[in-house]
């Protein structure tokens, strides 16, 4: 795909080598170093694994692209800051794996457990690493991917390389992607089956491409980090593993561009591809990048910091017979043929929240800044209008929002999501946090964030 554009390519990494090798950006500004090292380590899976992302257990042959744990290392100067950044090619992942592998990085290298972000990428064609709807948590599978992550932090850290320099474009794909709680004539909030009564989007949809490359002294490129908000859903060849097509178009790009290329999933509780086949979506997000890429400017500012913060959140109290008819009136209308399997599905996960209810839960949320960009990390699948209030809120001049970032606990809604109803507010494993969580989250997001400013 990059041949069409290598030219263009070419003589704009010319132009960011010269610049680098001079040690200046193109106003005369002293262009701060750092140092920078990336890795990525393969997960090994086979057919006979239970993939997550449906309402059953999934069941596929084959594998296309790669599930792997990437991980990029960055070091600051003077005093030698460090963060580390992961994208794991799962569904989601709850702490407790994620706290572990945080404290044996720490343990490895020295990189202080706060300076670890870990993000799942919502790939729906992974072995499941979580217990949810109708399937378990792959205990051998989830081990492999602590260690992984480890792995990738290790190895990264020791490429680190002097000399390095960070380079951002905030640019757009506003075709991959849309809101995708539709309002439906009969009041219903589109899930599956039929939308011909579509009537409205209920919420917005944020088209952004955040793109963060580093590059060495040569102007090569060692490290890229994208972000994006839609579903992770789709697959080149069908019932097959794979990263799906942000994952896919990472690691073309990393075989086109050398370097590691990571994706980090944006605040797309509420945000699907409903139209674009896989294929596309890979060809469209590889241009998107590149571009971005060619236009990205070097960063003076390189100042590296991270504030994770534990927070108690609320699982909700429920009515039963009301979620009951909630779930049975829609997929009695929208999908028959499969209204029993999944009704039953929702009441048994019901049950397994029925004793829980009111009880609280530990969970994170992350702020790092590398110079003027910073990057929120949040605990689930959050909605991309909560998303969007940090971005709006935030005292830096860009802010990448990384949802499912250190645990998971489940959809995330807004205030106006839970009263307009739907799946992602339906009780159950993958639903269970209690009212206003998601504007709560809001808020110390952007508390993080002015302590970054304030402070560092």
């Amino acid at each position: 795909m990059f041949r069409l554009i290598s030219t263009g390519a070419a003589i704009a990494l010319m132009a960011i080598s010269l610049n680098c090798a001079a040690g200046r950006l193109a106003g005369g500004e002293e262009a701060e170093s750092l140092r920078v090292g990336a890795a990525a380590i393969d997960l090994v899976a086979d057919d006979s694994m239970v993939i997550g992302g449906s309402i059953g257990p999934g069941r596929v042959k084959g594998q296309e692209g790669q599930l792997r744990a990437a991980a990029v290392v960055i070091q600051g100067a003077p005093n030698q800051t460090r963060l580390a950044l992961v994208a794991c090619d799962v569904l989601m992942v709850e702490r407790d794996i994620l706290d572990a592998a945080c404290r044996q990085i720490q343990q490895h290298t020295g990189i202080p457990f706060d300076h670890i972000l870990i993000n799942a990428t919502h790939t729906h064609h992974a072995p499941t690493t979580v217990t949810v709807h109708g399937y378990e948590r792959d205990e051998k599978f989830s081990k492999q991917l602590q260690q992984a992550i480890v792995d990738a932090v290790v190895q990264a850290d020791k490429e680190l390389a002097d000399g390095a320099t960070a380079h951002f474009k905030l640019s757009e794909e506003t075709t991959i992607g849309q809101n995708s709680r539709m309002l439906l004539a009969d009041g219903q909030i589109y899930w599956i089956g039929s939308r011909d009564d579509f009537v409205r989007p209920t919420g917005p949809f944020d088209p952004a491409l955040p793109v963060l490359a580093f590059r060495d002294r040569s102007g090569g490129l060692q490290a890229l980090l994208f972000n994006h908000s839609t579903h992770t859903i789709g697959t080149r060849m069908p019932g097959t593993r794979s990263p799906s097509f942000y994952g896919l178009a990472a690691q073309e790009l990393e075989e086109q561009l050398g370097g590691t290329v990571m994706f980090l999933e944006g605040a797309s509780g509420s945000t699907h591809n409903l139209s674009l086949r896989t294929p596309e979506m890979v060809e469209r997000l590889k241009l998107a990048i590149g571009s971005a890429l060619d236009d990205t400017v070097p960063l003076s500012d390189v100042r590296l910091a991270s504030i994770k913060r534990e927070i108690t959140v609320k699982i909700r109290e429920f009515d039963e017979q009301h979620e009951d008819e909630a779930v049975r009136t829609y997929c009695e209308k929208r999908a028959p043929e499969r209204a029993d399997y999944v009704i039953s599905v929702f009441r048994n996960m019901r049950q397994q929240l029925a004793d829980r209810q009111g009880q609280t839960r530990q969970t994170w949320v992350q702020a790092m800044r590398i110079g003027d960009v910073a990057v929120v990390g949040v605990p689930g699948e959050y909605f991309t209008k909560l998303g969007l209030d940090i971005k709006r809120q935030s005292p830096f001049r860009n802010t990448i929002v990384a949802e499912l970032a250190n645990d998971w606990v489940g959809y995330i809604p807004d205030e106006e999501a839970y009263d307009l109803g739907g799946y992602q507010v339906w009780t159950g494993l993958h639903s269970y946090v209690a009212r206003g969580t998601g504007e709560q989250i809001v808020e110390e997001a952007v508390q993080l964030l002015h302590e970054l400013k304030q402070r560092f």
